[in-house]
């Protein structure tokens, strides 16, 4: 049972003090991994990660952090029940419980196939990795290998989602034609030649400090004298003419 004590005391440590999910983890207890029985009965608690909630006739049944670690922890208390496999939310929840010591703990990897979405066949990793699976010091990791045998179909849909992006262009249309045409051609064992995608033509590159200097020298061939310039030409040609001599009356 998680009292309200302890469940304020989770919260608190999740904000005040998340540098102890790593000391939890590492001061954690660690068993042989198979006993005298040679089985592993270990409780999986990670669906919550991938959007799945329901369990049985409740379809929230998942959905409240506080009574899925009370249901967790009551299981791993049962006899016969070695340890647990979960998402990296719900593991350091019960390191800090305290609910791990003795128990084989087993980090799921790849939970970002989101039950429902078009991407959920991909199923990304989101979840750990080897090395934080190494530096938690979990005895495990699971990874997911999901198989569709319609996987045309699958591919069609996450194309038709593909196409509705706004930056789709002429040319990501072609890739995903011979996209299509790769995957019908292997589902019936056969090789297929490629349509070529055309390259956008090169804008031309404008160099606009030469075509600058370019209008200047034009500008200065031409340039018409200012009436400053042709005044003091027009005085100096005054001051260098001989002065005409009056005749006599």
């Amino acid at each position: 049972m998680l009292d309200d004590a302890q469940f304020r005391k989770l919260l608190d440590t999740r904000a005040r003090h998340p540098e102890r999910v790593a000391e939890a983890a590492k001061a954690r207890r660690r068993r042989p991994v198979l006993n005298e029985t040679g089985r592993l009965f270990l409780v999986a608690a990670d669906h919550p990660a991938r959007g799945i909630v329901k369990a049985g006739a409740q379809p929230l049944a998942m959905a409240n952090r506080r009574a899925m670690l009370e249901a967790a922890i009551t299981a791993l208390a049962q006899p016969g029940v070695d340890g647990v496999l979960g998402s990296p939310d719900i593991i350091e929840d019960l390191l800090l419980l305290d609910a791990l010591h003795d128990k084989i703990v087993i980090g799921s990897m790849n939970r970002g196939g989101l039950s429902g979405a078009t991407w959920e066949i991909d199923d990304a990793f989101t979840g750990y990795d080897a090395e934080s699976i190494e530096e938690m010091n979990l005895d495990g990791g699971k990874m997911l290998l999901r198989l569709v045998y319609d996987e045309l179909k699958v591919s069609e849909s996450n194309l038709q989602e593909f196409r509705k992006n706004k930056n789709y262009t002429d040319k990501d249309e072609v890739l995903s034609a011979n996209l299509m045409r790769i995957i019908e051609a292997r589902t019936k064992g056969r090789t297929i030649e490629l349509e070529a995608a055309e390259e956008p033509k090169q804008a031309e590159v404008v160099d606009l400090m030469e075509r600058l200097r370019r209008s200047l020298a034009q500008a200065g061939g031409s340039k018409r004298p200012t009436a400053r310039a042709t005044h003091k030409r027009a005085s100096k040609a005054r001051s260098t003419a001989k002065p005409r001599k009056r005749k006599a009356a």
